[in-house]
């Protein structure tokens, strides 16, 4: 956005360079990575104690709609729904994610559950972007087992939460101890548009970087200064 910002400032007219194989890409793009949202049931969502709640509900909200704006394969796993032990996903993440299935568990660890695996595997993608509640258990554990089984794995940070945030930071560190890194919402949505010549995607880019930052005027201006002076 600020190269966007000084293009346009100086007049100077500038081409990106050939759009690199979004499969074979090793930054994050559309055609390599798929997104995974693991146990936002209201149970969890109330016990976090390592980010503000509303916030946590906006940027998990914010992941959801970047997975649908850029296709992403999404897999959703909820915790003991069926037992009737737990409630399904909260309602803001539903809204967004419709029909979407989910695969509901008994095991605190996604990766131990057959369904789930079965479903990141079909999803043939070998970056996954990952986020749970808790940071410290939900999160950690298939992280780990995902690494171990020659995944990428792109933890969230500012969409996940633990029950302190001492928990919260120790099991980050964990993950990125065995491989993992570590994004956050503004960064996976730039990585992922990575160019605003790609237009399919801007309109749906702008609403959610609107939705993040609480106004989308600035970066209507930057991106269709024509437009928005008329």
């Amino acid at each position: 956005m600020l190269g966007v910002a000084i293009r346009l400032l100086f007049g100077v007219v500038m081409a990106s360079e050939t759009m690199r194989d979004p499969v074979t890409d090793p930054l994050l793009t559309p055609k390599n990575s798929a997104l995974i949202i693991i146990d936002y049931q209201p149970l969890q969502v109330t016990s976090i104690k390592s980010i503000d709640r509303d916030k946590l509900i906006q940027n998990i909200v914010a992941v959801a709609k970047i997975g649908r704006a850029f296709n992403l394969p999404i897999v959703h796993s909820t915790v003991n729904v069926k037992s009737g032990r737990n409630r399904p996903p909260i309602a803001q993440l539903r809204k967004v994610l419709g029909d979407l299935p989910t695969f509901d568990r008994t095991s605190i660890n996604a990766w131990e559950d057959v369904e789930f695996v079965q479903a990141v595997k079909a999803a043939g993608r070998k970056k996954l972007i990952m986020t749970a509640l808790w940071t410290e258990a939900c999160l950690t554990f298939p992280a780990l087992d995902a690494l171990r089984a020659g995944y990428e794995v792109y933890v969230v940070a500012d969409a996940v939460g633990g029950t302190s945030v001492e928990a919260h930071e120790a099991a980050l560190r964990r993950i990125e101890q065995a491989g993992g890194k570590l994004v956050s919402v503004m960064q996976l949505l730039c990585e992922l548009q990575r160019d605003w010549a790609r237009t399919q995607t801007v309109s749906a880019v702008l609403e959610i970087l609107g939705e993040l930052s609480g106004s989308s005027e600035v970066l209507e201006e930057l991106v269709n200064p024509a437009e928005t002076s008329s």
